[in-house]
């Protein structure tokens, strides 16, 4: 019996039971992972043979349970995107967190409670008045901050250009103010428009040689920068070389999704994080089965919409996480989505999909879509059922 048979509905699922099997000699040989230690063992592995520290970004997940086993295989440090994750994981026993979201005057007194106690946290800036502000709060306080510069490498955020005055000026403010120039880093955000091996690979190279060029200049100056950090997903798992770089950073990896599916550096089948929906009604007709997951579970992102496949609000699943290709949720209300066929509409849709019928739907964005649950259902290699909590808010 599926261990999700009697879970409420909707629900996020991480599957770590299911393991990839080929037939040799007439016998079943074990070739993989479950999927999310099969994603995370993915990663490291390729940091480890480009010879760079891996600090993933804790973000996508916001759990403790998958942040462990990303420890056990390697990893070394974590990147938030929220001062409550920076306080969570130290509780936990990370000491070393990068928080990678500029920092301004209202989070000045939660970042020092948190060094004080001591977490080795790092800030980070694109901006000379805030360098500024953060020194002078750090010398009221009686404390020398560590703040790292944001570069700008492909035009898609925040950041500084690798060869502007800005940057010079930047790295003089943060040591004449009374700070540390920790490093430098950068994300190559806009590598989640592309889709070939050889644009990513380019884009990899652009985001290093952006990044080291800034740490360069800035050494230059008298200044130094010990650290260069850079990374996503798509470029850390396409770069072939990384001289100069002293560690990457990535986030979606350990789930995936149908963006990075589109991208190119997965498969649907790689997907670690799925939705557990049900079956609530039809429109025959318009050949729509209804589910009771809408974008409250899915959330509103859209992302694979302009992309090269669209698959509206998810990817349909069965109740095994097994694709069904050409089923998606092609539209959602809040807590409604229409499961539809793409092209021609599906005119046996209610004898497919019965009222009560369990699909799971893989999601757009993993990072927005687990952000609407407040914890995991794990289904174990033994096929127990158990709950992972994640971390929720600011």
């Amino acid at each position: 019996m599926n261990p999700l048979a009697n879970l409420p509905t909707p629900a996020a699922v991480v599957d770590l039971q299911r393991v990839m099997r080929r037939v040799r000699d007439g016998h079943a040989a074990v070739v993989a992972l479950p999927r999310l230690q099969r994603n995370i063992a993915r990663m490291q592995a390729q940091l480890d043979t480009l010879g760079v520290k891996f600090r993933p970004h804790v973000k996508t997940t916001k759990c403790a349970d998958i942040v462990r086993l990303q420890v056990a295989a390697g990893a070394s440090g974590l990147t938030v995107s929220t001062l409550k994750e920076a306080r969570q994981f130290y509780a936990e026993g990370h000491r070393d967190i990068l928080y990678a979201v500029g920092i301004v005057p209202n989070k000045f007194e939660a970042a020092l409670a948190l060094r004080r106690e001591g977490c080795d946290l790092k800030l980070i800036t694109d901006n000379v008045a805030m360098a500024q502000a953060l020194g002078a709060f750090g010398r009221a306080n009686g404390h020398r901050f560590e703040l790292w510069i944001e570069v700008d490498t492909d035009g898609h955020r925040s950041g500084v250009a690798p060869d502007s005055d800005l940057l010079l000026e930047l790295g003089r403010a943060i040591e004449a103010a009374g700070s540390t120039l920790g490093g430098v880093m950068t994300h190559a955000g806009a590598s989640y428009e592309l889709d070939t091996p050889e644009a990513l690979a380019a884009m990899a190279e652009q985001e290093r040689a952006g990044c080291v060029r800034a740490a360069e200049r800035l050494r230059a100056i008298g200044l130094a920068c010990p650290v260069v950090s850079v990374g996503s997903t798509p470029t850390a798992l396409s770069a072939r070389a990384l001289p100069g770089v002293t560690e990457v950073r990535a986030g979606v990896y350990a789930f995936f999704d149908l963006v990075m599916a589109n991208v190119g550096v997965c498969a649907p089948e790689d997907i670690a994080l799925s939705v557990l929906t049900t079956v609530i009604g039809h429109q025959p007709e318009k050949g729509w089965a209804i589910v009771d997951a809408g974008w409250m579970a899915m959330s509103r992102d859209r992302g694979t919409q302009r992309q090269r496949h669209d698959y509206g609000y998810g990817q349909v699943c069965d109740a095994e996480g097994r694709v069904l290709p050409g089923y998606v949720l092609s539209g959602a209300n809040q807590e409604h989505g229409i499961l539809a066929r793409e092209g021609e509409p599906d005119a046996g849709i209610v004898q497919r999909f019965p009222v009560g019928t369990p699909l799971r739907v893989l999601p757009n964005h993993a990072c927005a879509t687990a952000a609407q649950f407040p914890h995991y259902e794990v289904i174990t290699a033994e096929g127990a059922l158990h709950e992972w909590p994640r971390f929720q808010g600011w």
